[in-house]
């Protein structure tokens, strides 16, 4: 696995020169919060601001509602339990849930051994352990939200083109059909693993390569086992299912980068066969494949989230291998207690830009994410070992987790993102309001009120 690090930007000396003169030419658009990125992660994040009176701006470099999104890609996601509630409270889930399929069992093994692990939905209580779900719909449910929000400016095609950060806001420059400027109270960059406004921001970022691609198709199989969801660990790499409906699965297939292309080269039926072959015949035959493709892997942890008024988010803050399906769904963890965080700032009237709050925000995430981060990173370097010594341990592991059902739940409250102290969003509750807070403040009695005004207060 090579380790790089990702270093910012460097400008030239007449940056700041240009800048100013860009600044003298165009007007000043003000937003309270500009979110660079409306890919799944940023329009989450635009949308559960929604209920707050503030102005928000999201700036996309694709149309939002075209087949060139991300956000519309033909990848599907799988959304944890937890997920499903911060969508629940963002008021997105009767959208999503319609083309969303229930996770009830998790099926875990290491084919040659005999360890394996299962968990059940009803065994912890919940309706579901998660759901899988195509992007495509969760992006459409998002674009058709935002664009009912009338104080939530959808700037694309667009994208950032410099960040300057002062004591009383963030001076940027969007390129559009031409060069605007805006300021606003807090920038929060969600643009992804290769992040521009991270590097604009001078913050690095180790990259973790892992030589790993993940091949990603759909399939149909010829015995499905509804609404289980297969985890399987091979001397070729782990393979994943996750059910679709009927006898359809998302397969994906995590690869050596020097087998991607004989893989991506093979017939269907050879294909299919090799795939099947993986499973040892649990769900018989693998019958049809769709379209394959081919995503490389790595690990991306920026060295701090925060640089005075901007915050980093998604996977411009950590971008985590697929092999536990934890990357959105921490994601979503961390935006739910950014937003909870700022309707609080919203009801005082604060400055959302304060860093000493976003420093608090940071705190409170950094255990979630770090526990995230080494559990996926273990899992990869751990099951793709060839090592006969590791196996065996592999098998114990597994064989614990079975055995042990106190261990197995706590785990899985964790990756079903339920675990801890959870934000209001996060807790299935839209947060709050400036009427919400001031609903709870204590009303005076009559009498009280009456004192007051004959002593002339207020």
């Amino acid at each position: 696995m090579k380790v790089k690090h990702s270093a910012p930007t460097k400008h030239s000396p007449h940056s700041e020169k240009q800048q100013a003169e860009r600044d003298n030419n165009h007007s000043v658009a003000d937003f309270d919060v500009l979110i660079a990125g409306g890919g799944m992660v940023g329009a989450s994040f635009a949308a559960a601001l929604a209920p707050l009176a503030l102005k928000i701006a999201v700036v996309e470099a694709v149309r939002f509602g075209s087949r060139g999104q991300p956000s519309y890609d033909d990848r599907i996601t799988a959304v944890s339990w937890g997920s499903r509630r911060i969508f629940e409270g963002i008021g997105l889930w009767p959208q999503i849930a319609p083309e969303a399929t229930a996770i009830h069992h998790i099926h875990v093994s290491d084919r040659g051994h005999a360890g394996m692990t299962r968990l059940h939905a009803v065994e912890m209580g919940v309706e579901a352990l998660g759901y899988v779900v195509p992007n495509r719909v969760i992006g459409l449910a998002l674009s058709e939200f935002l664009l009912r929000q009338k104080h939530i400016a959808l700037l694309a095609p667009a994208k950032l083109e410099s960040v300057q950060i002062q004591a009383e806001g963030v001076c940027t420059t969007l390129e559009c059909d031409a060069m605007n400027n805006i300021k606003t109270r807090l920038l929060v960059a969600a643009d992804g693993a290769n992040s521009k406004i991270r590097e604009q921001l001078g913050i690095n970022a180790h990259v973790w390569d892992y030589g790993q691609s993940a091949v990603i198709c759909n399939v149909s199989v010829e015995r499905p086992q509804a609404h289980t969801a297969f985890e399987r660990f091979t001397g070729n790499g782990p393979l994943a299912l996750l059910p679709m409906g009927a006898d359809r699965y998302a397969l994906i297939w995590t690869l050596a980068n020097a087998r991607v292309a004989e893989v991506l080269a093979m017939a269907d039926t050879e294909f299919l066969d090799a795939a099947a072959v993986g499973f040892n015949g649990r769900l018989g035959r693998f019958i049809k494949a769709g379209k394959r493709t081919a995503y490389p892997l790595s690990l991306v942890h920026a060295h701090t989230q925060l640089r005075g008024r901007a915050v980093l988010v998604g996977n411009a803050a950590h971008s985590l291998h697929p092999i536990a399906g934890q990357g959105f769904n921490l994601s979503l963890r961390d935006i739910a207690a950014l937003a909870d965080m700022l309707a609080d700032i919203t009801a005082v009237g604060g400055d959302l830009g304060d860093e000493r709050q976003l420093i608090a925000y940071v705190r409170t995430r950094r255990r979630d994410q770090m526990t995230t981060t080494l559990f996926t990173d273990m899992l990869t370097r751990v099951f793709t070992n060839p090592l006969a010594s590791i196996g065996w341990a592999r098998n114990l592991g597994l064989l614990g987790l079975d055995l042990f059902p106190a261990a197995r739940h706590r785990l899985a409250r964790h990756n079903m993102g339920i675990a801890g102290r959870l934000p209001r969003l996060a807790r299935g509750l839209g947060i709050k309001t400036e009427a919400d807070y001031l609903a709870k403040q204590p009303s005076l009695p009559a009498s009280s009120s009456a004192s007051r005004m004959e002593c002339g207060l207020p």
